[in-house]
């Protein structure tokens, strides 16, 4: 399992930090305070580098001196951020999504009655049918 490290911007601001990764634009969070700001930041990081792996681009490699903005504020910190792209990973593509499906009044109306989980029929039926072996 490998770690990426990417030096984050921690920039003080009236309602705590908010943070920018210099290697990756558009990539920001904020905290109420820098303990809270080091999980969003890391929380931003994982996503950001999730976005770009499902969409195809190719991931900077980490600046070892990160360029800060000039317009930074003074008093800002400069922070390694690291996480698990595995992990983030893992846990999106494994997270529970609402998806709507369309069945007739009388078979809705039968299942009710009998107690039926849609959500796992649905998912036995739908591993079925592609092929996938359950775990």
């Amino acid at each position: 399992m490998y770690k990426l490290t990417y030096f984050a911007v921690f920039e003080p601001v009236g309602t705590g930090y908010s943070v920018y990764f210099p290697d990756l634009p558009g990539c920001v969070s904020c905290g109420e305070d820098f303990e809270e700001a080091q999980k969003q930041a890391a929380d931003a990081l994982g996503l950001h580098l999730y976005g770009m792996e499902k969409d195809g681009d190719e991931m900077p490699a980490p600046s070892k001196v990160p360029q800060v903005d000039t317009e930074t504020a003074a008093g800002y910190i400069i922070s390694p951020v690291s996480v698990f792209p595995s992990i983030v990973r893992n846990e999106l593509d494994s997270r529970a999504v609402k998806t709507n499906l369309t069945i007739p009044a009388w078979l809705k109306e039968i299942a009710e009655a009998q107690g039926v989980n849609y959500s796992k029929i649905f998912q036995s039926a739908l591993m079925d049918y592609l092929g996938i072996n359950q775990k």
